[in-house]
């Protein structure tokens, strides 16, 4: 890009705004305390809440690190800048340098969106088939790929918890557990219904068929959220994991499967080395679902009081995604859409994630 005088001014003001609104002062205080607290004999002498502070000194750590960064490299297009004007070989330099800047105050702003309780930490994330039958099953594997693609590309650790296979094709259903800095702030961008249209690998005439799979999305709560739970209203079943065949198949009772009698909920967990870690990971599940159950009553009773109607977007379409007649993916909120199909399907979605932030803190 080039680099002017009004260039310099507006590099230098969006600097100072992600100080700002990235609050790096009051992170840098904090920080400052959280290693205090680690230094402190017998600081890991409660893991859990070790491990929960070391992680958020960790996630404050990074965006400090990246501010910083970025704080140089403007002084860098700064310097090469004023120099340029004595020796006109600096200018490619600062060109280059401001090029560097730009997707790096873009990603800047990108974090400070995710304020929320949870954003900032890891996400479970299920994805369901929808109508289409067999078509469905394939299409729900299709997006199970495509996201712990996604998540392996932003360096992100994927952990399968749950997954079973259709008879046919695909699977009847897939949880994995997301663990990277702001993986659940990120992730809120894919809850909803997915669309696809192509010419279906099972029919034998060969037509065109339409159909759905849809994307559950729930924080890992941190230790310190507590949720009413009675080990007394769940029902523990054990039972012997499933899988597509040969090796996979697991030849002792380590599944899980936990029912929350007063509310049926029902979660299972059957990818874990044993029968303990199945229970664990089942147990961390059903509490984000209680809590996300909770937190629905209480917005549903706020609107009542309010006296509106909060609009039901169950089973609402989000993105189509077409492969015939014609190569096009859309998502329907942000307008995001590319013809690179295969891109995509293979974990490329970082337009569409982005671009749904960028629309809904427009809205």
């Amino acid at each position: 890009m080039e680099v002017d005088a009004k260039t310099i001014d507006q590099l230098r003001q969006r600097v100072q705004d992600a100080r700002a609104y990235l609050h790096v002062d009051e992170k840098i205080g904090e920080l400052a305390n959280l290693d205090k607290e680690t230094a402190k004999p017998g600081f890991w002498d409660d893991t859990a809440h070790a491990q929960a502070v070391s992680k958020r000194a960790g996630n404050l750590r990074e965006t400090i690190r990246e501010y910083d960064e970025a704080a140089a490299l403007f002084e860098d297009v700064q310097t090469a800048y004023e120099l340029a004007s004595e020796d006109e070989s600096f200018a490619q330099e600062a060109e280059d340098a401001a090029s560097k800047l730009e997707p790096m105050l873009d990603a800047l702003e990108l974090s400070s969106w995710f304020s929320g309780q949870f954003d900032e930490g890891d996400a479970i994330l299920t994805v369901n088939p929808g109508q289409g039958g067999n078509e469905a099953c394939d299409w729900a594997d299709m997006l199970f790929k495509m996201y712990t693609r996604y998540a392996e590309r932003k360096g992100w650790k994927v952990r399968v918890l749950d997954i079973t296979y259709a008879e046919i094709i695909g699977i009847d259903r897939a949880t994995i557990q997301i663990e990277g800095r702001n993986a659940y702030g990120m992730m809120r961008s894919e809850v909803g219904v997915h669309r696809l249209v192509r010419i279906s690998p099972t029919d034998v005439k060969a037509r065109r068929h339409t159909t759905f799979a849809s994307v559950e999305l729930l924080p890992v709560l941190p230790d310190d959220i507590e949720v009413n739970l009675d080990p007394n209203d769940v029902r523990v079943d054990v039972y012997r994991s499933s899988g597509p065949g040969g090796q996979c198949v697991n030849t002792t009772d380590s599944a899980v499967r936990l029912t929350h009698i007063p509310t049926g909920i029902v979660v299972t967990c059957q990818n874990e080395k044993s029968q303990l870690m199945n229970k664990d990971a089942a147990f961390r599940v059903l509490k984000a679902k209680l809590y996300e159950l909770e937190e629905a009553k209480r917005a549903a009773e706020l609107e009542e009081l309010r006296g509106e109607r909060m609009e039901n977007t169950f089973g609402s379409q989000i993105r189509n995604y077409v492969l015939y007649p014609y190569q096009m993916v859309k998502d329907l909120r942000s307008g995001i859409e590319t013809g690179n199909v295969d891109a995509v399907l293979g974990g490329d979605i970082d337009e569409f994630v982005v671009g749904y932030h960028k629309w809904n803190a427009a809205q």
